[in-house]
């Protein structure tokens, strides 16, 4: 079997699996009910054309090609955030107690739509804690993935725009503490990984994977008082760049994140450095960070873009632990594959643990 043909079995297999999950029909009244909300009008949905998105996060995502009774067409994301719906190698390797499929939606509804960042337009959700039903509807944002972008400029972009966003909801800190599904990255939150991490290599590790995480674990006093430093924000939580959207057809360039189940309030660099995760040259992981500073920090000193840097360097190292942590055996997908180990070890050796 070649590869397009695979693709369009696996396609039509994922198709299969969402409409026995979620019937069209009923699909069809609820977005309808919801799109009456958000334009404020009574528009009917005569029809609703769905496929599998080549895109997916934990869970299955729908591209719908939706007719409006008024003539029109809406490209639209149906997200089903639903436990039952949870992908199985998801559900294998996600740590449960990350999971809340109220967060993406409360993200959505109460921050994004109401800061004019560029991101996903939002139009309603469902968030049924008896009916077990949470269901996410957004535009269709045009775009390629970051990853799959070489010039560096866009990736620059990509980090002012976050630097943006970091500064315009940093004043927010004490009001998003209120919103409990939100993921707080304090210091148990980074204690959880490298202690998960030291967990999994007791079971099954190399002599030089167990003496890296008797390292890390001897010397995270550090990292942790280092980040308990560094000013919170509301902070997307996964920007990587197969999160990050890239448009160049209209005026200026839109950057628009998606994949918001891991956001929260915390370091904003914890962003950053998963925008510059990866094999980057350091002067070209420089450029970038630099890009972030030059929105965030306008007014610091060079003296202050050094300690930025270095605050940047421990950001990394606390993420390349997370997902140490994340799930023994786990194989991430191929846009998130990197040797955290080797990362680890590295940022180890630079910082001085």
């Amino acid at each position: 079997m070649n590869r397009q043909v695979l693709r369009k079995y696996v396609m039509s297999q994922l198709l299969e699996i969402s409409e026995s999950t979620v019937n069209t029909e009923e699909l069809r009244c609820v977005l309808e009910q919801l799109l009456r909300q958000h334009f404020q009008s009574p528009v009917t949905v005569l029809s609703i054309e769905r496929t599998p998105s080549q895109y997916h996060s934990s869970f299955p995502i729908e591209e719908l090609k939706v007719t409006l009774d008024n003539g029109s067409h809406l490209n639209v994301i149906f997200k089903n955030l639903s436990d039952e719906a949870l992908l199985e190698n998801a559900r294998d390797a996600k740590p449960e107690f990350i999971r809340n499929p109220r967060r993406e939606i409360e993200v959505y509804e109460k921050l994004l739509s109401q800061k004019n960042l560029g991101t996903a337009i939002f139009y309603g959700a469902v968030a049924d804690d008896h009916a077990n039903r949470f269901w996410l509807f957004l535009e269709e944002a045009p775009g390629v993935e970051l990853y799959q972008v070489g010039d560096l400029s866009l990736w620059q972009e990509a980090a002012r725009w976050l630097g943006r966003m970091h500064g315009r909801l940093a004043d927010r800190t004490s009001d998003l503490e209120r919103y409990s599904h939100l993921l707080n990255r304090d210091a148990n939150f980074f204690w959880t990984w490298i202690r998960r991490a030291e967990e999994f290599e007791r079971n099954d590790s190399s002599p030089q994977h167990r003496a890296l995480i008797k390292r890390l674990v001897s010397g995270f006093d550090k990292v942790i008082a280092k980040l308990n430093t560094l000013p919170a924000t509301f902070i997307h939580g996964e920007f990587y760049a197969s999160n990050v959207l890239i448009d160049e057809r209209g005026e200026g360039v839109r950057v628009c994140p998606v994949d918001w189940e891991m956001a929260g309030i915390g370091p904003g660099l914890i962003d950053l450095a998963a925008l510059v995760s990866g094999n980057w040259r350091e002067d070209e992981r420089s450029a970038i960070a630099k890009a972030y500073h030059s929105v965030a920090h306008p007014d610091e000193s060079p003296t202050n873009l050094e300690e930025f840097l270095t605050a940047l360097d421990y950001c990394r190292l606390a993420l390349a632990v997370q997902w140490l942590g994340w799930s023994p055996g786990w194989i991430p997908p191929v846009e998130h594959r990197h040797d955290w180990s080797k990362e680890a070890m590295q940022l180890a050796d630079k910082l001085g643990l």
